[in-house]
């Protein structure tokens, strides 16, 4: 199982020190560093600022957002880092949130997986360097009845296959993300939950395209943090799990939410989104239940992560993607350290 980093969303006031981070991460010898976007800083713009100040760690995004690119400029993109960084660039690709996708960038959340569905297929097409044709429900290329012809990229990427990745929640993306993709971005993955949430789904897709696991990306983001007061650190993490499970999306739309119910938190799920859409955010927070946020985090010593890193592998991860936790870059730097002497404990090192 190899390691990777996610130094979240850029302008967070801790600009500097995330660099730092994934320069230690790239020394370490971890293996993808990704970047993430919403509607403040941008993925790519991070990534080629870490790409240039790093040597050996692989840069992805995690996610670039489907709304906010037409797929032609997402390939552009994709081939530009890819060159630019000597064959380092990973793409993932997510389709947002309907608040997001509607509300900052005017794109209808409808339809997401067919749209996703064709952008891949454009996004593929493009960066193999063919000249782009694809009539479809969402995107038509060229135009018909006018000047527009079938153009190719003049970019050529330093590879002949850019990984792709799709960030999935529910079982039907995952299940297409796994005959599309070449790897899933998941976001809170529990080891105990992840074959009924997420791996029967991506393997069943992985069947319709007639394909095999291997070389499947099974690749979540779990927060880290390092101490000997194990709820005292769950404790750090209330806010984060709160508003993902209570408020990212809407009563009826929540991904996190649904996923959160599916490992068996039906009651605190709706308790926790009842109190956080009404403004009780705090309440919010006090009502996650410790075990949801152990499951879902790496917490405690090093011998307790090195354990739970085992359950990640034995579940079927590939890549484990760290967001460690701290108050100050010290700190940062220390989870990152003990994350690969977690790894090496664990006997999951290559």
């Amino acid at each position: 199982m190899r390691l990777g980093i996610n130094l979240g969303y850029w302008g967070a006031g801790m600009d500097g020190d995330n660099l730092a981070v994934a320069q230690e991460a790239d020394r370490l010898g971890y293996d993808v560093c990704w970047a993430a976007e919403a509607y403040g800083s941008d993925a790519p713009t991070v990534l080629a600022w870490v790409g240039a100040q790093t040597e050996n760690i692989d840069i992805g995004s995690a996610i670039m957002q489907i709304p906010a690119r037409q797929p032609t400029m997402t390939a552009m993109t994709a081939a530009t880092l890819d060159s630019l960084s000597g064959g380092r660039f990973r793409l993932g690709l997510g389709v947002s949130g309907p608040q997001v996708s509607e509300g900052w960038y005017g794109v209808r959340f409808d339809k997401p997986l067919a749209r996703t569905r064709e952008y891949v297929e454009i996004v593929r097409k493009a960066m193999a360097r063919e000249r782009v044709t694809h009539e479809g429900d969402h995107w038509t290329l060229p135009l018909p009845g006018g000047p527009g012809k079938p153009i190719k990229l003049t970019v050529h990427p330093q590879r002949e296959h850019i990984p792709l990745y799709i960030a999935a929640i529910g079982p039907k993306n995952l299940e297409q993300t796994g005959e599309i993709a070449d790897g899933a971005l998941l976001i809170f993955p529990s080891a105990e939950h992840l074959e009924e949430t997420a791996l029967r789904h991506l393997r069943a897709g992985r069947e319709k395209a007639g394909l095999t696991m291997d070389g499947f990306d099974v690749c979540p983001t779990l927060p880290l943090a390092i101490g000997d007061d194990v709820n005292g650190l769950a404790d750090m993490f209330r806010p984060y799990t709160a508003l993902y499970v209570g408020g990212m999306g809407s009563r009826k739309q929540n991904f996190y939410n649904q996923l959160a119910q599916r490992m068996g938190y039906e009651k605190e799920a709706a308790d926790i989104q009842e109190k956080y859409l009404s403004g009780d955010k705090a309440g919010a927070a006090a009502a996650v239940p410790h075990r949801l946020i152990d499951q879902t985090t790496l917490l405690g010593s090093v011998e307790r992560i090195a354990d739970r890193m085992q359950a990640y592998a034995a579940a079927g991860v590939t890549t484990l993607t760290l967001a460690p936790a701290g108050f100050t870059l010290d700190e940062r730097i220390a989870a990152l350290r003990a994350g690969t002497e977690a790894l090496e404990r664990a006997g999951l090192v290559d």
